[in-house]
């Protein structure tokens, strides 16, 4: 089983209703042997250009566990089904997260460490 995130642009007018159009998606993942693992709302947010003739979508990303060769079911399922608008299938870069943390905390702890160096010296005269 691989981990996937899964960004979905659900159709601003489900606003009212997006949990019955969460559920039906559940059910397409939990179909293709597939388990959801996290889910984040974004709420509604203005697209960058119109898609379908919609300036704004609500964006959900899943993060769900399925196996590689079930994906592509998932992907032909999720071209069809109407409350979506677009929908975005990836492999999170886990190594990639942890660098990136890392080296933020390098950076953090460097201008930290120039801060401190900076007011002894100015202290000094």
């Amino acid at each position: 089983m691989n981990k996937y995130e899964i960004t979905v642009l659900y159709d601003p007018s489900l606003e009212v209703d997006l949990g019955k159009a969460e559920e039906q998606i559940t059910k397409i993942f939990v179909g293709n042997k597939g388990k959801v693992l996290d889910r984040e709302t974004w709420g509604k947010r203005k697209l960058a250009y119109p898609i379908k003739k919609q300036d704004y979508a609500i964006y959900v990303i899943y993060t769900v566990e399925l196996p590689g060769e079930t994906v592509g079911k998932v992907e032909s399922t999720l071209n069809i089904t109407n409350e979506i608008i677009r929908y975005l299938i990836v492999k999170p870069d886990y190594k990639g997260r942890e660098y990136a943390a890392s080296e933020v905390a390098r950076k953090s702890k460097n201008r930290r460490d120039d801060d401190s160096e900076g007011n002894s010296q100015e202290t000094e005269e």
